[in-house]
């Protein structure tokens, strides 16, 4: 794909983020988008985004669970930037008015005490690397109409990025097995989701080393004091104006997004 082809289509997705209006799945304008084409893509906005004074905080890792795979049909993870204007307070209620089809999953997440640069890292290398972990919410949304992805319009899209919402509570990695943790995801107070940090690649810092490794084949690091967003242990739930989502993680406690218009 031509530099300037890239450019136009981060730009169709930039101008979907402004207006609220979606865009037709770029797969369908241009079957042979690469994965390598789609994170170009992704990669603009993110210029466009630094340019305008946002700050990159981390990184999320999608499409870690067979649940979240099976729901968007694609069949591998894939990665987007955290800027530090998603980071949202769960004692705040969360408006939806700048969404177009938003989606929420429960996530165990990382923050960095220092850096990391693949590629070749294990797990215990990144474990050695992280902070703490901490419970999370991460609303997802989608710029491509109706939620019609491949993996490249995902990637292209940011990995399908929203906001997130981070608990307080600081989590040791030594102090907890984190693939034994059972969730529960409410909506309502009705269980609309359930799952197990094993359900994120066998482990959730395994989303961490895919991440580390991934950033490292193309150059990057990840830095200290970064977060990482290890992948929903559940399937995606749609959100309303009203709803209460509610996650509850075996022996961790809990964590609460409320919306409104």
């Amino acid at each position: 794909m031509t530099s300037s082809r890239s450019c136009e289509m981060g730009d169709a997705l930039l101008e979907a983020y402004s207006s609220g209006v979606p865009v037709a799945p770029l797969t369908s304008n241009g079957p042979e988008l690469s994965v390598q084409d789609a994170y170009d893509i992704q990669l603009h906005q993110v210029a466009a985004w630094k340019a305008a004074g946002r700050a990159v905080v981390g990184y999320k890792v999608g499409l870690t669970s067979r649940a979240m795979q099976q729901q968007l049909g694609v069949d591998q993870p894939d990665f987007g930037h955290l800027f530090d204007d998603m980071g949202l307070d769960p004692e705040v209620p969360v408006s939806l008015g700048g969404y177009i089809a938003p989606r929420i999953e429960p996530e165990i997440s990382f923050v960095l005490k220092s850096d990391l640069k693949g590629p070749g890292l294990s797990a215990e290398d990144v474990a050695g690397a992280v902070d703490y972990a901490v419970l999370s919410l991460e609303i997802i949304d989608s710029r491509i109409a109706n939620w019609r992805i491949k993996l490249a319009d995902t990637i292209a899209d940011n990995a399908s990025s929203g906001a997130f919402l981070i608990g307080s509570e600081r989590i040791r990695l030594e102090e907890v097995d984190l693939a034994a943790v059972e969730v529960v995801l409410r909506r309502n107070g009705e269980v609309v989701g359930t799952g197990v940090g094993s359900d994120v690649l066998g482990h959730p810092i395994e989303g961490a080393v895919w991440l580390a490794n991934q950033l490292g084949a193309l150059g990057q690091r990840l830095e200290a004091g970064s977060i990482i967003m290890a992948g929903s242990i559940t399937a995606a739930v749609a959100v309303a104006p009203s709803d209460t989502i509610s996650a509850e993680f075996s022996g961790l406690g809990g964590i609460t997004a409320r919306f409104t218009e």
